[in-house]
């Protein structure tokens, strides 16, 4: 009971802290200088550019996190079909499909990402999109393994011989198969994820160098670690809680649903 209270807590103080810290705190503008020492106006100092360290992480949040969740939802959106085509229409589209996706391995992710900013493309409209495609050809594994493991083929072999077309088996019963998988494997990716956009917005791939985002807030202040160490430790804090708190809070929820099976 204690763990799963914890991992709520975990997540639900950066989510909470990202949706309703902009509305809390005022905008994040200079008011005094650089890596100025906590006061009694300024509880956690003030950032590089001057500005009130605890309104630049109130309203930092919710870019990250809007971001990642993007990211990681189009990357499922489009890799769970992908997998289910692959492991249901024979091995013509496994091998296509699998084969083509392969080729995305062949470029390491932070490259791909620097030669989009190299060539001007930069933003969220671009990184999104780009941080899902790095991922997809993971996720089309994970699916594709899952369908094809052989608990869940002797169940699509049987409904098969009873006349069931392919694509109602695939989203009938296979999806539902591998719900377990995926939701495991959305746990870690988050943090891979995470990781990603994270260090696209230390090189300065993604948002601007004065937005408040807590990686950009993290890397445009490390030089300050141990002069104004809470603009750093703290929004380093909330984006570890999140990558732990939500593994931990979709652990349990697979273990209760599998305990109700």
């Amino acid at each position: 009971m204690v763990s799963r209270t914890f991992g709520w807590f975990l997540l639900a103080v950066p989510v909470l802290l990202a949706v309703a810290g902009p509305l809390i705190a005022g905008p994040a503008v200079s008011v005094g200088v650089p890596w100025q020492p906590p006061d009694a106006a300024h509880p956690l100092g003030t950032d590089v550019l001057g500005r009130d360290a605890l309104t630049v992480i109130l309203t930092g949040g919710l870019p990250m996190i809007g971001m990642t969740g993007a990211a990681l939802g189009l990357a499922y959106l489009v890799g769970v079909p992908l997998g289910l085509f692959a492991a249901g229409r024979g091995r013509w589209a496994d091998e296509a499909v699998m084969r083509s996706l392969d080729l995305v391995l062949a470029f390491p992710s932070l490259l791909v990402l620097m030669v989009l900013a190299a060539t001007g493309h930069r933003g969220p409209g671009v990184l999104v999109p780009a941080v899902a495609a790095l991922q997809l050809t993971a996720i089309t594994r994970v699916v594709r393994a899952a369908a094809l493991a052989p608990g869940c083929r002797t169940a699509v072999e049987a409904l098969t011989l009873q006349g069931r077309p392919w694509w109602r088996i695939q989203l009938g019963y296979v999806a539902r198969y591998v719900t377990g998988p995926v939701a495991t494997d959305a746990g870690t990716r988050l943090g891979v994820v995470l990781y990603l956009l994270a260090s696209a917005n230390f090189l300065g791939l993604g948002l601007p160098a004065d937005s408040p985002d807590w990686a950009v807030v993290i890397e445009r202040n490390s030089e300050a670690l141990y002069t104004a160490p809470a603009v750093v430790l703290v929004p380093a804090a909330l984006l570890m809680a999140l990558c732990v708190g939500t593994n931990l809070v979709t652990d349990r929820l697979l273990a209760a649903r599998w305990v109700s099976l």
